[in-house]
């Protein structure tokens, strides 16, 4: 499998999980640039590009969203995401240690493409965030759209 490597960002609080994360699929080519956004509002920051965000270019090609973060909630920030027509289809993966079965209703509901509890032992959940990035980065098919398109 040959693709072009993809930037992704990374909403979770937990410094440890970002971290790991980043180290499942670093080995693998998989992303250009990974960004991190420690919770929901910094996350639409990123987005709409203020703040500290102010000089960034372009959408991730695929988005790994947290649940449990403070100041806005992940599905808070799906709501939002796909409230605007910039981010339709931006992937958006839920990944949560959520098992509550209201929370994977409503984040499917809202229009999250994925929903993936976080594994516990840490060599699953390094085991997971690989086979995740390289089915988003490598395997799925986005479309190539504009907005004229639409």
């Amino acid at each position: 499998m040959n693709a072009e490597p993809k930037r992704i960002l990374i909403v979770d609080d937990s410094f440890k999980d970002v971290e790991l994360v980043k180290a499942a699929i670093s080995g693998k080519n998989l992303v250009t640039e990974v960004v991190v956004a420690e919770d929901g509002a910094e996350a639409l920051d990123y987005l709409y590009k203020l703040g500290k965000f102010a000089n960034e270019t372009g959408n991730p090609d695929f988005i790994m969203l947290d649940i449990k973060m403070p100041k806005m909630n992940g599905i808070e920030v799906l709501k939002h995401i796909r409230s605007d027509p910039n981010f339709k289809y931006v992937p958006i993966i839920m990944v949560t240690s959520s098992r509550e079965e209201r929370d994977v209703i409503e984040c499917y509901k809202l229009g999250a493409n994925s929903y993936v509890v976080k594994p516990v032992d840490i060599s699953q959940f390094m085991n997971t965030m690989q086979v995740l990035g390289q089915y988003w980065a490598l395997i799925n098919q986005p479309p190539v759209v504009t907005l004229q398109n639409d």
